[in-house]
């Protein structure tokens, strides 16, 4: 039996919670015991219904979702996560296809798994995934709040907000305020995609990932005025992107 991780915490210092959606009874199975092993806590849904109801009621750390369920496609179900429950989803999914892979990012995935998968990869792809979102817990009491301001906007590191200029909550996944807090954090530089995917994902990025180019999509039509001609992250062609605007911090 594997032993248990030592990173393999959730947000509250617990076993972290891991929902399962997929229709395959042994995928189910199989799950529940290999990340049972190695400290997991795992409950398993086999439709959406049943998924729905688990996050309203459960403490989820983590999403594993399979796009193909029985009573409604998985890519609304992952819309409804998005919108309602807003934790770290990652597809698991034996639709490979580029356009799915793209467009479960696009809606706002933290990572996209195709079927077959390896165990101890998908095991390693969670546990990066749950660092990240470790962080989404708000410092007890922090003295001060250093926050990054741009164009109107204020990104709350402490918290992991970003807020517009009338101070509304501008919604971010995981991935997206990752990807925002490096390009602020190094304005006028050029970073390479590579840099941003170590940074995003705790991973190199392959020469046909398109993971990066999908959350800067999504960045800009949340922060640019005109998403199609940007003036706040430019791309520099061969090189990877850069945030043109000036930033500053208290």
């Amino acid at each position: 039996m594997p032993a248990q991780s030592q990173d393999a915490t959730s947000t509250t210092g617990q076993m972290p919670g891991l929902l399962v959606i997929d229709d395959d009874a042994d995928i189910l199975a199989l799950l529940s015991r290999y990340f049972g092993a190695n400290g997991y806590r795992v409950i398993g849904a086999a439709n959406a219904a049943q998924a729905r109801e688990l996050v309203a009621v459960q403490t989820i750390d983590l999403v594993l979702l399979d796009l193909g369920l029985p009573d409604e496609d998985g890519l609304s179900l992952l819309r409804h996560l998005q919108a309602q429950w807003r934790g770290p989803v990652i597809v698991v999914s034996g639709r490979g296809e580029a356009v799915e892979r793209v467009v479960g990012l696009e809606l706002g995935a933290d990572d996209y798994v195709t079927k077959p998968f390896d165990l101890r990869e998908l095991l390693a792809r969670t546990r990066s995934v749950l660092r990240r979102a470790a962080a989404r817990a708000p410092a007890p009491a922090p003295a001060t709040s250093r926050r990054l301001h741009f164009e109107g906007f204020s990104l709350d590191l402490p918290a992991r907000r970003l807020l517009d200029a009338a101070g509304g909550d501008v919604p971010l996944t995981t991935g997206e305020f990752e990807l925002l807090q490096a390009l602020l954090e190094n304005p006028r530089q050029v970073l390479s995609r590579d840099q941003l995917m170590t940074r995003v994902h705790g991973r190199d990025a392959g020469p046909f990932d398109r993971t990066i180019d999908v959350a800067i999509g999504r960045l800009r039509r949340k922060i640019e005025r005109d998403p199609a001609d940007p003036r706040l992250i430019k791309s520099v062609r061969g090189a990877g992107y850069l945030f043109a605007a000036e930033v500053t911090g208290a």
